[in-house]
């Protein structure tokens, strides 16, 4: 058998899986607690965890209360702790626990850091609840209260002990790992902001957070705000089944956060043990960091602050020699809105957007009319239903659209009735020429073989149509006071798919620039269903939809063949998120592949959920590999002039845009060697062998 390769391994692409774990307490009994988080431990390890995170005071139990100055206990629990540092010998995951610790003849709330048979660290808690149903200021000392840096425990010397420890994973220093514990959370300034200024880019909560009425949609935001703020990942443990229920109640409320997304959640109120994990994406954090130029201002301003934090560096060797696939979902379509209970509303403000930066340029131009090119295709119905909606706005009647139906040489009959039907749904006005005669003329002119009879369909021969319809549209635009609207994507500007100058390059505003093919499809698939449209206009719309994309600048071949722009520039679905991850986050290639090969591998799921079988698609890595190198010579090298000069558009999503004045400056004459050469360190097929 052909061993798997290490490329489809998540920690080969700087993930770390990172587990929450949340055992059964038995209140003051040590050794039961210390024999279930042994065994969630074990569980963790078997599931490739690097981190696994316990509960707050998991050792003892939380509701002690004036149990925790018995020495009967705290010895137990230091006997919990031997025990659980001897049963790491033989795991790879780093554990850490909670237990009450005696220092210097004070008591701490500590959390434990446990690897391979040695304690790499304590962390006492800096704030102590004292409120309402909360005592520990009965019980334990602050963290500020504690006058070493180290201590000795359990037959190990000059153990590190601050609540300002940096834990840094040798094999992975991308991850970096601060604790803090409950209620260092929900002051105004949590520790851990200050840690993450310092390096971590992962924030542990070991909590043993009480249940109360609302309190776990509060716990949410609390650990949901803080991962974003920080550009963190957040991972919370609170105590769960078997604590004593005399005055409070429980609910092992765990969950793990990475900047503002939740990733994993527990089972509240269960009845058994539970373990969830989250794969983190570290570069994504990172990345983040590196562009939000603010977070380093930040760094510069408290540096005072971080400078007290010390890095403890984890011995942990990464599983990177097996195939490890990410447990994290990840959509096939990055741009459309994945919750389904929020499509309507991202849609409406998608539209807002486009909308509102057309009706603010007509105001600007002074003009009453917009001029707009009509293909029945996809593009330019999205940007007419913007038109629409802009002309709407300011009151104003649907003739002041002029919809101009241009067919060529290449024009199907399907589309041009489609362009037909669009324009007397929407009540706008119509101009349809031909425009045939003006580009035989052009080709006369150039003595192009075409002129002469000859079926010679070379770029000329396309960007002579599309040259001609941009003129068209100008001239039509200067004739009635008008703009003329853009109609060209995103996508076709990543992919350069777009004649210079002409064509759907140029307009006097772009209302579709900066939102990709896939979620055009989207925008109007759900302007068909659920936008209240009558029988007709829907229709029309949903036939769009079923249309092949083509720029229908060739005339069909004998056999009835259309040009298909994915045949030339690859599926647009790939392209589409191959776009977003390189574009909005700056990942390596290889990266981007193993993401789209985690998207396409789950075969249940289509693109979209009304789609036939025959319009489902689904990619292996050879596939993804040979489209991505396409797209990396044609974004990076060969097309990034026309990203220069681009006319006005809005920008719609984080997702970014192309415009030189927004979000992406590069220069023309760039070279794409870096990237495919990154790309080659992509498998073949999902054996490794190379092709």
């Amino acid at each position: 058998m052909t061993e798997v390769p290490a490329f489809f391994n998540l920690y080969r692409h700087n993930f770390a899986r990172l587990a929450v774990a949340v055992p059964p307490v038995r209140v003051a009994d040590p050794a039961v607690n210390a024999r279930e988080t042994i065994a969630l431990m074990q569980e963790a390890d078997a599931r490739h965890a690097l981190v696994t995170l316990f509960p707050e005071l998991g050792l003892s139990g939380y509701a002690c209360d004036d149990l925790f100055h018995q020495q009967a206990l705290l010895e137990a629990c230091l006997k919990a702790l031997s025990d659980i540092v001897a049963a790491s010998r033989q795991l790879s995951t780093t554990a850490i626990v909670g237990l009450p610790l005696v220092i210097d003849g004070l008591l701490f709330n500590c959390g434990a850091v446990v690897h391979r048979g040695r304690l790499l660290g304590i962390v006492p808690k800096n704030y102590l609840p004292n409120y309402r149903e909360f005592y520990e200021g009965r019980q334990f000392a602050e963290a500020s209260c504690l006058h070493r840096d180290s201590i000795d425990l359990i037959g190990q010397t000059a153990i590190p002990c601050s609540p300002d420890l940096l834990f840094r994973i040798e094999g992975q220093p991308l991850f970096t790992f601060h604790i803090e514990i409950c209620e260092d959370l929900w002051v105004p300034i949590p520790p851990s902001s200050f840690a993450a200024l310092a390096g971590a880019t992962v924030l542990l909560n070991l909590s043993a957070s009480n249940v109360t009425v609302g309190k776990a949609d509060y716990r949410r935001l609390l650990a949901s705000a803080q991962s974003a703020r920080c550009l963190a990942a957040y991972a919370y443990s609170a105590a769960g089944i078997g604590e004593s229920t005399t005055d409070l109640a429980w609910d092992g409320h765990g969950m793990i956060y990475e900047n503002g997304n939740a990733l994993a959640e527990t089972e509240r109120f269960a009845d058994k043990a539970q373990l969830i994990c989250a794969d983190i994406d570290l570069d994504r954090l990172v990345e983040e960091r590196m562009r939000q130029t603010t977070f380093g201002d930040s760094v510069r301003l408290h540096r005072d602050t971080t400078a007290r934090f010390r890095t403890v560096d984890v011995p942990a060797a990464l599983p990177t020699g097996i195939h490890l696939p990410l447990a994290r979902r990840y959509e096939r379509f990055p741009y459309v809105p994945a919750d389904p209970a929020r499509r309507g509303e991202r849609c409406r403000e998608i539209y807002d957007i486009q909308v509102q930066g057309l009706v603010t340029r007509m105001r600007a131009a002074k003009t009453k009319a917009l001029v707009i090119g009509i293909s029945g295709g996809l593009d330019s119905t999205l940007a007419l239903l913007v038109c629409v909606r802009a002309v709407d706005r300011l009151q104003l009647p649907r003739s002041a659209i002029i919809a101009c139906i241009l067919p060529g040489f290449g024009t199907g009959e399907r589309t041009l009735g489609q362009a037909r039907r669009l324009v007397a749904a929407f009540g706008c006005r119509t101009n349809e020429i031909d425009i045939r005669p003006s580009c035989m003329q052009m080709l006369q002119d150039l003595g192009h073989p075409f002129a002469r009879g000859e079926a010679v369909h070379d770029i000329t021969f396309e960007n002579v149509q599309a040259g001609e319809r941009t003129s068209h549209l100008f001239r039509i635009a200067n004739m009635h006071g008008g703009l003329v609207v853009g109609t060209g994507d995103l996508s076709e500007l990543a992919l350069g798919w777009c004649t210079y100058g002409v064509g759907d390059h140029m307009s006097h505003y772009g209302v579709n620039a900066s939102v990709p093919k896939t979620l055009i499809q989207y925008l109007i698939r759900w302007t068909a269903d659920e936008s209240g449209l009558d029988a007709p206009a829907a229709a029309v719309l949903r036939d769009v939809l079923e249309t092949d994309i083509s720029p229908e600048l060739i005339p069909p071949g004998e056999d009835g063949t259309i040009q298909l722009t994915e045949a030339a520039v690859g599926p647009y679905e790939l392209q589409d998120f191959n776009l977003y991850y390189l574009l909005r986050f700056g990942y390596r290639p290889s990266k981007v592949a193993f993401l789209a090969w985690t998207a396409w591998r789950d075969r249940t799921r289509g693109p979209w959920p009304d789609l036939p079988d025959e319009k489902r698609h689904e990619y292996g890595i050879a596939d993804i590999k040979r489209w991505l190198a396409v797209f990396l010579r044609r974004f990076f090298e060969q097309q990034q002039f026309k990203r220069t000069c681009l006319p006005n558009g809005p920008k719609v999503g984080s997702g970014g845009s192309l415009s030189p004045r927004g979000d992406y400056r590069a220069p023309s004459d760039a070279s794409a060697n870096a990237w495919l050469t990154d790309l080659d360190t992509v498998p073949d097929s999902e054996d490794g062998e190379r092709a």
